[in-house]
């Protein structure tokens, strides 16, 4: 691979970790960039590649949020492993599903993700007095159990999601916790960012274990992944909610436009 194609990469991974780090959907970028720039390895190993550098951005990122607002350890336990289990399910399986046929169901996903946040704009401010443990604390039992049922869910079905496809998931991530947390952007963000390290460690597991991981370029861009995590990380850390809300307004409308034009084009 050119000297001049790995640079372009390493640029692209930086402003890839940027945008996952606050709102998720960096893959939209670093994926089609590895996917052109390496067009003459298999796309296994494309996308495996593309999982390792994640894997650190992702991380990173995680590890900045807690640092102020600390994870929930409870969700990210229950969430995390159902995210680790159902990526690699998704990876065992992504060769076999069509994108044809996921393409328009990643679409209307996308564009009711976009109408949520749009008609509802107290989404994402949480709720007085909701504590960062979400639904391990202040709950009634019934409550805690239906909540952690939620959790168990999202992650899985996200996971599998990530392994199979991936762009995306780390917007919908963030929807769904935040959803099911009631907690605002900024406080669900380190506990949403560890379980989506877990939806792309479940995929690299998979992937390694296939052979299907560049190392040497895989390690480069992650570097890059996480110094352009930790920026994103510290402006939504300063800008606070708002931030988040617009950028993800952005990245979901820059992915609706994206699947849209692949699939009426």
């Amino acid at each position: 691979m050119d000297w001049d194609v790995v640079l372009v990469l390493l640029a692209v991974a930086a402003m890839a970790g940027w945008i996952d780090a606050v709102v998720g959907g960096g893959g939209l970028l670093q994926l089609p960039a590895l996917l052109i720039g390496a067009s003459h390895l298999p796309v296994a190993s494309v996308l495996g590649t593309n999982k390792l550098a994640a894997t650190f951005g992702t991380f990173a990122a995680a590890l900045a949020y807690g640092r102020k607002h600390p994870m929930s350890r409870k969700v990210v336990a229950v969430g995390g492993s159902a995210a680790v289990a159902g990526s690699a399910g998704g990876a065992l399986v992504a060769s076999a599903v069509s994108s044809d046929f996921l393409r328009p169901v990643i679409l209307v996903l996308l564009v009711g993700v976009a109408g949520f946040v749009l008609l509802r704009p107290s989404f994402g401010a949480g709720q007085p007095g909701a504590s960062a443990e979400g639904p391990d604390a202040s709950r009634q039992a019934p409550e805690r159990r239906r909540a952690a049922l939620l959790v168990l869910l999202a992650g899985g079905g996200i996971g599998f999601y990530d392994g199979l496809v991936g762009p995306g998931t780390g917007t919908f991530l963030i929807v769904t916790f935040t959803t099911v947390l009631s907690l605002e952007f900024i406080r669900a963000l380190s506990t949403v960012k560890m379980i989506n390290v877990g939806t792309n460690l479940g995929a690299l597991l998979v992937f390694a274990s296939q052979g299907h991981v560049l190392w040497l370029l895989g390690l480069g861009m992650s570097a890059f992944n996480v110094a352009g995590a930790l920026v994103g990380a510290r402006m939504t850390l300063a800008r606070g909610s708002g931030f988040v809300r617009v950028v993800l307004l952005v990245v979901v409308a820059v992915m609706i436009l994206r699947l849209g034009y692949d699939q009426f084009s």
